[in-house]
């Protein structure tokens, strides 16, 4: 038999390793199907190329850019992924199991890459929030910027999910134009090597922007700078360990960690054996279970029920365990594979017998059991293990002890209050579920979990037919917890993409922040012409251009009329009694009407390159207009995103937010909001 082939690391552009080191083994047989390499990796070569090569490849494309290449590469991973289905099944991973791994790492990449494109701008200058007056007259003004970071991002992942372990903390980062270094668990590394060869074929990846590691991270740590990044998921030990790495805290190295945590379900009391949310609790433990054999960081660890439940959820939730066959996923009627490794598999024996030391056994553990399949009498299979403690209150046991498989215990509580201090027992978790019908209930129960939880989930009935589940994290919430879980974040839409950019104040006049952030602050200086904003192609714009229109006084006649058209009849604009008591002492004009007028005076009515207003922002009614005001508009280019967008007839086109001032007779403003338009960009020749 021909030795099995060497994995590669990927260093400053190259891949290297060719002698065979330690034997990666296979989860279903014990058979080596990989190794890994002797070769010592330069980390110093490593770090230079990606300050160097990788910043400035990546920092040659802006958000915009960068979003796209996310989409493209989500596509071509999609297009490949047979072939990663193929390499992931020696992990003892089910297809159902690879589906989260594989094609739920491409569909983070198209989560980010549209977050990317809609909420971020051209250009690599985040500004966030508003501009702030901090000067009496107007000419003083504040900010707050995001810029990419000089450095480089190291992620170093656990072995459970060597796909979207990877792509979930890549995406964000190289949105933010970082490049990043990957280490990924060495009992899957291989799952994770075809990946990065894949992506590195696509052509699509700007050099340096990504490197992979395959073996010890070895000095990597110790020559990190100030501007860079380490995050880190896996065992709650080896992130404490790494935490107070000397160099990381001399140089204020940001870590983020995402450990593996005692995440919980509680069964609420308001939920009968006779309800839907049962069954759904049920489920939604076995599966938590039995999902890649129980290796989630995420996974329900503890399971409470109610005292008088205890039995109940005990024979059904055995009951569906045991239905569950266990084997060699190529096997037809399996739904559960082994464990990553003999490492692992080793470990959660262990776990179990010092969980048993305060709890009993429900199911599993039978002397007689066999995995399914060929050969996988020497694989890493363990069966469904489910176990009861009859004194939740006692120290340790499930509380401080996780099996990192297909194991949970089963607690009993007494009301919903204790339901929360056993959660809270955990220390800190990614998750927690609440299965309950009461709105009541979960009023009262979520805001404690949130203490010591990351995400809450709450199932019913109405949520299950949509719900994703307990242990899935989204790339639009947050993905982390406190305590025992880490303490960080991942995930969480762009707030991810910030943890790799650098937040500075800015403070100037409104001209200077202008140019900075390339939005337009109001106070800053404009740019008036003959030509109208509207009639300007995108490429023609930029922020500051302005129009000041002519004015306009405002009669009953066009508050009646616009009621009338409305059907807003609301007393302030009507009633001359009821509004002469009001604090306004007079009636009013609608807000809406004033929106309306103030379109009136600003919109070119002509053809032209603007081609649809699709939506408001920060709209606010700051003054009230009475009959005999007389208002005017000022409509500024602020912001422009170019996000490569064409029209189905082939034109290009970006984006325009608009910044509007509507004011009085007293130069008062009475009305704020920005107006978002396409426009076109100028044909080419």
């Amino acid at each position: 038999m021909s030795q099995a082939p060497t994995l590669q690391s990927f260093i400053a552009g190259q891949w290297i390793g060719s002698e065979a080191a330690q034997g990666l083994t296979s989860a279903l047989n014990g058979e080596v199907v990989y190794h890994t390499h002797a070769e010592q990796i330069d980390f110093e070569e490593s770090l230079a190329f990606a300050r160097r090569q990788g910043n400035q490849s990546l920092m040659a494309m802006d958000f915009q850019s960068r979003a796209s290449c996310l989409r493209n590469l989500g596509k071509y991973l999609l297009e490949h992924k047979e072939s990663l289905y193929e390499i992931s099944h020696h992990s003892g991973a089910t297809r159902a199991d690879s589906w989260i791994d594989i094609e739920g790492g491409a569909g983070t990449l198209f989560a980010y890459a549209s977050m990317g494109r809609r909420e971020l701008p051209s250009g690599n200058v985040l500004h966030e929030g508003d501009a702030m007056q901090l000067g009496p007259k107007g000419k003083f003004y504040g900010s707050h910027i995001l810029v990419p970071r000089n450095g480089v991002a190291v992620h170093i992942n656990a072995f459970n999910f060597p796909i979207w372990g990877m792509l979930e903390k890549f995406a964000p980062n190289f949105l933010a134009g970082m490049p990043c270094i990957v280490k990924p668990g060495s009992a899957t590394s291989y799952v994770t090597e075809a990946a990065v060869r894949l992506m590195q074929n696509s052509g699509l990846l700007p050099e340096g922007s990504l490197q992979l590691v395959i073996g010890r991270t070895g000095d990597l740590l110790d020559r990190l700078n100030g501007q860079d990044v380490v995050t880190f998921t896996g065992s709650a030990s080896t992130a404490a360990k790494l935490r107070v790495t000397p160099n990381l805290i001399n140089n204020s190295v940001p870590f983020n960690g995402e450990a593996d945590s005692l995440n919980c379900a509680i069964l609420a009391p308001d939920v009968t054996p006779d309800d839907a949310e049962f069954d759904l609790f049920v489920k939604e433990v076995a599966r938590e279970m039995t999902v890649k054999a129980g290796q989630k960081c995420t996974a329900i660890r503890r399971t409470l029920v109610p005292e008088n439940r205890v039995d109940a959820v005990a024979e059904k939730l055995s009951a569906r365990l045991a239905k569950t066959t266990v084997g060699d996923p190529s096997v037809e009627g399996v739904r559960m594979g082994a464990l990553a490794s003999h490492t692992q598999q080793a470990d959660v024996r262990d776990t179990v017998e010092q969980l048993l030391q305060t709890s009993e056994r429900i199911c599993g553990g039978n002397a007689d059991f066999a995995p399914t399949g060929a050969g996988t009498e020497n694989g890493a299979f363990f069966e469904p293990t489910l176990l009861l403690s009859r004194d939740p209150d006692a120290e340790g046991g499930a509380h401080d002890i996780e099996a990192f498989g297909p194991v949970s215990t089963v607690m009993g509580y007494r009301d919903v209050d204790h339901a929360v201090a056993l959660a809270a027992r955990g220390k800190g978790s990614l998750v927690s579920s609440l299965i309950t019908n009461d709105p009541e209930v979960a009023g009262k129960v979520v805001p404690a979990l949130a203490a010591w939880h990351g995400r809450v989930h709450i199932l019913n009935e109405e949520s299950s037919k949509e719900s994703t589940g307990h242990g899935s994290p989204l790339p639009m919430l947050k993905h982390g917890g406190p305590g025992r879980a880490g303490g960080g974040e991942e995930l969480g839409g762009i707030r991810a993409v910030k943890h790799y950019l650098q937040r500075t104040a800015v403070q100037g006049s409104p001209t200077m922040l202008t140019a900075v952030t390339r939005e337009y602050v109001r106070g800053g200086a404009v740019n008036e012409t003959e030509v109208h904003p509207f009639r300007r192609y995108f490429d023609d714009l930029k922020p500051g251009d302005s129009l000041l229109t002519h004015r306009r006084t405002v009669t009953e006649a066009d508050i009646v009329n616009f009621g009338c058209l409305s059907g807003d009849h609301f007393y302030m604009h009507f009633d001359e009694i009821a509004a002469k008591d009001s604090q306004f002492g007079k009636r009013i004009a609608h807000g809406y009407f004033v929106l309306s007028a103030a379109a009136g005076l600003f919109v070119y009515p002509g053809e032209g390159p603007v081609l649809a207003n699709y939506g408001l922002d920060t709209l606010r009614f700051v003054n009230p207009v009475g009959i005999g005001d007389t208002i005017r508009a000022r409509l500024t280019c602020k912001r422009m995103i170019d996000q490569g967008k064409v029209s189905e007839k082939g034109e290009a086109q970006g984006v325009v937010a608009w910044d509007v001032e509507v004011t009085n007779q007293n130069d008062e403003l009475v009305a704020s909001y920005d107006i978002l338009t396409l426009v076109l960009k100028r044909p080419q020749d």
